[in-house]
């Protein structure tokens, strides 16, 4: 039974080592004397070195999140002389700060006797325990797997960050997720060392934080009518019809959510889209607008914009404050006022993007006021706009950081910039010695599709797990010292529910916390892919949702003349790809794609699938003729 066990627990450890995600700066194997393998179980013993309160907790934490040792207290002891039978995971906090590693990195070294964990900073120690987790077998996700013990293999590393700021975005406004549903969030990015949440908190289809001093804020722009349907084609409320599908977070569940955060090393920034993305807002007080509709309600999702080939747009409800009435201003110092001492990090997100300037032009106060304020066009009266909302933010403490277009008609003197139309404003602001966050659309938008349109929830754009792997963010040419990191970005426009949200944000959320926590020479799409499918287990185990698109086939078509040429392939290696175009299901035993084929003429659907040593590996495709003609590029 020993040995059967023994067989078994190393099997699973096959699975567990050498999957961490994102990679180490130093990870070496224990060679010396034979392989070294510490066993954990309920028996082993925490010692944390000179009793650090901030370490025992971290602790504490750690020995709650596993299965077999929840429900009991942890065994806080000295252990003097640690044997395979006396085991000790050991937490230190350096008395002399090992200069390397910074406030966030740390060392781990794994021996058959002891885990020894060292960190200058207590957020060292838990990225130390969030790597130790990832050496655990898949299974340990499950708090009701009952093995009772989980081999960890010998080795040694040295780990710390490339950048400061490690994030992820999530959009409440357009889906309204509860509390545990953040703090589930915040639980996922800190095991992957993902350190800092934006949190949309305002848009056009909702408000949702409490303001005590503008209760309108969340009693009218909290909710809206129920729709269903994707955004942009679902109708307009109807006269007396009630809005109550939303909701808000009151300033006790935030500060709960931020100390959650904190005691898993993630900083949250909030964001109050501004002057732009405002209908929340004017529902609650439409007299800040130009033309002061009194009716106005909280935008379910309709087709509220006209989008031009050339990027540009004209919105057919007005959504943006006045920035010619003094009141708005009013308004906003009442805003930050409270949300200032709620989020202790030092910046607040004033968004800044999208902002139609059409009622501005029309509207003869803002031509009046920036006559008499010599702003030559709109682009300056909205940068005369953020300046003032800079003013505002910085007398609260506190460091204003903006989308790319608060960089339109002059940058505001202190503000971070975020680049998400691709790098180009990040590049710019580099340029003028301001702090840049790089959050591009073309590696970062983590609301675009990740597999096949024929089978992931219809958007305008995709974004592969390979393309988003690729993200770098520090461009060519640009001073590193003014890139404080990068971001994946999810907006949930698409996204109708938790689960929904977890698939789209994982595992390209991996793929940024590779891009921003490890050396740039570490990056391997075929290494990293090794791992992410270990963390598909993992997810699994836990229940959890997460997108294996990435096993999919990859379809695109061209035309020679008028025939219609289909090309396959796959971010994998060893895959292979069937087909049919018979209507019949393809396996193994169906056509195997080898080169470019011709769709018959007809009614014909392809049927496209995957396989790896013999396994069905992808979702299979079915797309009809008319599709794949849809797809040639012009």
């Amino acid at each position: 039974m020993k040995k059967i066990l023994f067989l078994l627990l190393i099997s699973l450890t096959t699975f567990a080592q050498n999957n961490i995600i994102p990679t180490p700066v130093s990870y070496e194997m224990s060679t010396s004397g034979g392989m070294s393998m510490f066993m954990l179980d309920s028996r082993t013993s925490i010692d944390v070195t000179d009793d650090n309160p901030d370490a025992k907790k971290i602790a504490e934490n750690f020995v709650s999140s596993l299965g077999f040792m929840s429900g009991q207290k942890p065994i806080f002891k000295k252990v003097e002389k640690p044997t395979a039978q006396d085991k000790a995971i050991i937490f230190t906090i350096n008395k002399t700060p090992n200069t390397q590693l910074g406030n966030e990195g740390y060392t781990l070294d794994v021996t058959s006797e002891t885990i020894k964990m060292t960190a200058n900073k207590p957020a060292g120690l838990f990225y130390a325990i969030q790597t130790l987790r990832q050496m655990m077998p898949p299974q340990a996700e499950n708090k009701e797997f009952s093995m009772g013990m989980f081999p960890i293999m010998g080795c040694k590393i040295t780990d710390y960050p490339r950048f400061g700021w490690r994030g992820l975005m999530l959009d409440v406004s357009r889906h309204f997720f509860t509390k545990d549903e953040v703090k589930n969030y915040i639980d996922l990015m800190s095991r992957y060392k993902l350190n800092t949440l934006h949190w949309h908190l305002s848009d056009d289809n909702g408000w949702r934080i409490e303001i005590k001093s503008l209760p309108k804020l969340t009693e009218i722009g909290a909710f809206r009518v129920v729709r269903n349907g994707g955004f942009g084609n679902r109708e307009d409320p109807k006269e007396g019809e009630p809005a109550t599908y939303g909701g808000f977070y009151t300033q006790e569940d935030v500060k709960e959510i931020v100390a959650y955060a904190s005691e898993r090393n993630v900083t949250i920034v909030p964001e109050i889209d501004v002057p732009g993305h405002s209908m929340a807002v004017l529902a609650a007080y439409p007299e800040l607008s130009t033309k002061k509709d009194l009716k106005r309600s909280v935008n379910p999702g309709t087709n509220f914009a006209d989008w031009f080939p050339n990027g540009t747009f004209k919105m057919k409800i007005e959504n943006t404050l006045n920035p010619s009435d003094e009141k708005v201003y009013e308004f906003l110092d009442k805003v930050f006022t409270e949300i200032a001492p709620l989020f202790p990090n030092k910046y607040i997100h004033m968004g800044g993007d999208e902002c139609y300037h059409g009622y501005w032009e029309e509207d003869a106060g803002c031509q009046a006021f920036m006559k008499k304020n010599n702003l030559k066009d709109v682009h300056e009266l909205q940068s005369y706009f953020v300046k003032r909302v800079e003013k505002i933010i910085n007398k609260k403490g506190k460091v204003m950081i903006g989308w790319d277009e608060i960089l339109e008609g002059g940058l505001a003197p202190n503000a971070t910039v975020m680049s998400w139309r691709g790098m180009k404003g990040g590049i710019e602001a580099a340029k003028q010695k301001h702090d840049v966050v790089m959050s591009p659309t073309t590696f970062a938008y983590l609301d675009y599709m990740q597999g096949d349109p024929s089978i992931e929830k219809p958007i305008y754009a995709s974004l592969s797990l390979k393309k988003t792997y690729s993200f770098e963010p520090v461009p060519d040419s640009t001073d590193a010292k003014y890139i404080l990191g990068g971001q994946g970005n999810l907006w949930t426009e698409q996204v109708q529910n938790y689960r929904h949200a977890l698939y789209m944000t994982y595992p390209r959320a991996f793929a940024i916390a590779e891009a921003t926590w490890s050396p740039k020479e570490k990056k391997d799409w075929d290494g990293f892919l090794a791992r992410t499918e270990n963390h598909f287990q993992r997810f699994d185990v836990a229940n959890l949702k997460i997108s294996k698109a990435v096993y999919d086939a990859i379809i695109s078509t061209k035309k020679d003349g008028e025939k219609l040429i289909c090309e396959m392939s796959n971010d994998i290696k060893g895959v292979d790809i069937f087909y049919t175009t018979d209507d019949s299901f393809p396996d193994k035993f169906s056509p195997k794609y080898t080169s470019p084929i011709e769709i018959p003429t007809g009614p014909v659907t392809l049927k496209v699938i995957t396989y790896r040593n013999g396994q069905p590996l992808g979702r299979m495709l079915s797309i009809p003729r008319v599709d794949l003609e849809k797809r040639v590029k012009k």
